[in-house]
C-alpha cells in the first residue's frame, strides 16, 4: 500500500511538470542551453585551440635575425601576428612603427604590441647573469590581462626555436669563455654545425605557415631575453574593469526588468483592461509607444544607479565621461525596452513570458560578455556575440570609460542599438495586432 501511494505521488508530480511549461523549460531546456554555450567556449580548449592573441609586431632592428624571429612568431599557433595594418585605398600597407602600434593598441585594434629593439642582432640572446641581453617592449592594453603574459611566454620560446644557429653560436661563445677556449678541430666542427643550422633557418623562411595547428610545449626560457611591459591603456585607472562589469551586469538585469515590465500587457489583456483602453480612443501604436518610453526611462534610471554606485564604491571615473555615458545609456535603454515589448507581444501568458525571457536573456548574456569576458572566447563565439545587445553595449561603455574616446566614436554601437530597438518595436507592433482583432 505504501509503495503504491508513493508511486502515485511521483506520477502526479511528473504530470504536473509536463503541464507546467515554465518549470519544464527551467528544469531541462535552460541547463542544456547553458551547457552547450560553455561547451563551445571551453569544451575543446587545449594549448593549440585556445583563443589566439592578436599581436602587432614592430621591427626596429631590420636584420636577418629580427626577420627570422618574426617568421617564428607568425608560425606560432597561439598568436595572430600583424606587422602592418590592413590595406585599403585610404590606408596603404606600411609596417607598424612604435608610434602607430601604440596608437593601434589604444584604439583597440589589438590587446598587445611587441617592439623588437634596435641592436637585437648584436645581442639576440644571452647566457649567464653578466652578459648583455636585448630588452623587448610589450605595449599592453591592461583590460586584457592574458595577452601580455601569453606574448611574453611565446616570445621566449620563439627566440630559441626560430634562431637555432644564433642560439648555438652564442651558447658556444659562452661555453668557450667559461672553459677557456676550443681546439682548432673542435672549432671547425662547430662552424660546420652552425652552417648547417643557418641553412635550416633559410629553408624555414620559405614555409612560414608550415607549423600552424601543431601542438607545442613552451619551455622555461625566462633568462634568454629581457621583456619590459608598459600599459598604454588604463595605466591611470584605479579600477580597470569596473566599467566592464557595471555594463555587463547592468544590461543583463535591464533585459529582465524590461521583459517583466512589458508583461503588464498580458495582465491587462487577461483582466479586460486592455480592451477598455483600446476602446477609449487609444491606438495600439500609442499604447505600445507609451509603455516603451516608460520601460526605457526605468532602464535608464537603473543603469544610472548602477554606475553611480560604481563611482561611489569602486571609484569609477563617471563624472568626466557624462556625455558618453548618457548617449550609451539612452541607446541601450531603448533597445532593451523594445526587446521586452517584443517578448510580451509574442507570448500568451505570464508563464510563457517568464520561461522564454529567462532562456533568451541568460543565453544572450552568456554569449554577449555579461558573464565572462569575450576576449576569452573563441573567434566563432565572438562573432555570435555580435547578435546580442550585451556585446554592443559593453563595447560602447568600454570606449567611453576605458579608452576615453569621444562620443563621435560611438557611432557603430549607437547605430546597432537604435536600429535593433526600432526593428524590434515594429515587430512588437505587428504581433500586437492579435489584441486588436480580439
Amino acid at each position: 500500500m505504501m509503495i503504491r501511494m508513493i508511486a502515485t505521488i511521483v506520477q502526479t508530480g511528473f504530470r504536473s511538470l509536463r503541464r507546467d511549461r515554465v518549470a519544464f523549460v527551467l528544469s531541462f531546456v535552460l541547463p542544456i542551453a547553458f551547457f552547450t554555450i560553455f561547451g563551445f567556449v571551453f569544451g575543446n580548449m587545449r594549448a593549440s585551440s585556445t583563443p589566439r592573441v592578436s599581436v602587432l609586431v614592430v621591427d626596429e632592428d631590420h636584420t636577418s635575425e629580427s626577420r627570422a624571429l618574426i617568421r617564428g612568431l607568425l608560425r606560432e599557433p597561439s598568436l595572430d601576428v600583424a606587422t602592418h595594418p590592413k590595406t585599403s585605398k585610404e590606408n596603404p600597407s606600411a609596417d607598424y612603427t612604435a608610434a602607430t602600434a601604440e596608437a593601434a593598441v589604444r584604439n583597440g585594434v589589438a590587446p598587445a604590441a611587441l617592439i623588437i629593439p634596435s641592436g637585437f642582432s648584436s645581442h639576440p640572446i644571452s647566457f649567464g647573469p653578466g652578459s648583455p641581453r636585448p630588452t623587448f617592449q610589450i605595449l599592453n592594453d591592461s583590460s586584457d590581462p592574458v595577452a601580455a603574459q601569453v606574448l611574453a611566454g611565446m616570445l621566449q620560446k620563439t627566440v630559441m626555436m626560430s634562431l637555432p644557429a644564433t642560439m648555438a653560436s652564442v651558447g658556444s661563445q659562452f661555453f668557450e669563455q667559461e672553459i677557456g677556449g676550443l681546439s682548432g678541430q673542435q672549432r671547425q666542427q662547430l662552424e660546420a654545425s652552425l652552417n648547417a643550422l643557418r641553412k635550416l633557418e633559410e629553408q624555414q623562411s620559405t614555409s612560414v605557415n608550415a607549423t600552424n595547428g601543431v601542438k607545442s610545449v613552451t619551455p622555461d626560457l625566462s633568462g634568454l631575453v629581457s621583456i619590459s611591459v608598459r600599459d598604454v591603456v588604463g595605466e591611470k585607472k584605479r579600477s580597470p574593469m569596473i566599467s566592464y562589469y557595471a555594463a555587463g551586469v547592468g544590461v543583463m538585469f535591464l533585459l529582465f526588468t524590461s521583459s517583466g515590465a512589458s508583461g503588464s500587457l498580458l495582465d491587462e489583456s487577461d483582466s479586460g483592461a486592455l480592451d477598455r483602453v483600446l476602446s477609449a480612443r487609444v491606438t495600439m501604436t500609442n499604447l505600445l509607444a507609451g509603455k516603451l518610453i516608460y520601460s526605457a526611462i526605468v532602464a535608464f534610471l537603473q543603469l544610472a544607479l548602477m554606475f553611480l554606485w560604481a563611482a561611489a564604491v569602486f571609484h569609477l571615473d563617471l563624472f568626466t565621461h557624462v556625455p558618453g555615458f548618457i548617449v550609451m545609456t539612452a541607446a541601450t535603454s531603448f533597445a532593451v525596452a523594445a526587446f521586452g515589448m517584443l517578448l510580451a507581444s509574442i507570448t500568451r501568458t505570464r508563464a510563457q513570458l517568464a520561461a522564454i525571457s529567462t532562456l533568451i536573456i541568460l543565453t544572450m548574456s552568456a554569449v554577449g560578455g555579461s558573464m565572462f569576458p569575450r576576449f576569452l572566447m573563441p573567434d566563432a563565439m565572438k562573432k555570435v556575440g555580435l547578435f546580442t545587445f550585451n556585446s554592443w553595449s559593453i563595447d560602447g561603455y568600454t570606449k567611453v570609460f576605458w579608452r576615453d574616446e569621444p562620443v563621435r566614436h560611438l557611432g557603430p554601437q549607437i547605430t546597432v542599438l537604435l536600429t535593433s530597438g526600432l526593428v524590434l518595436f515594429l515587430l512588437a507592433r505587428l504581433f500586437a495586432r492579435r489584441w486588436e482583432a480580439a
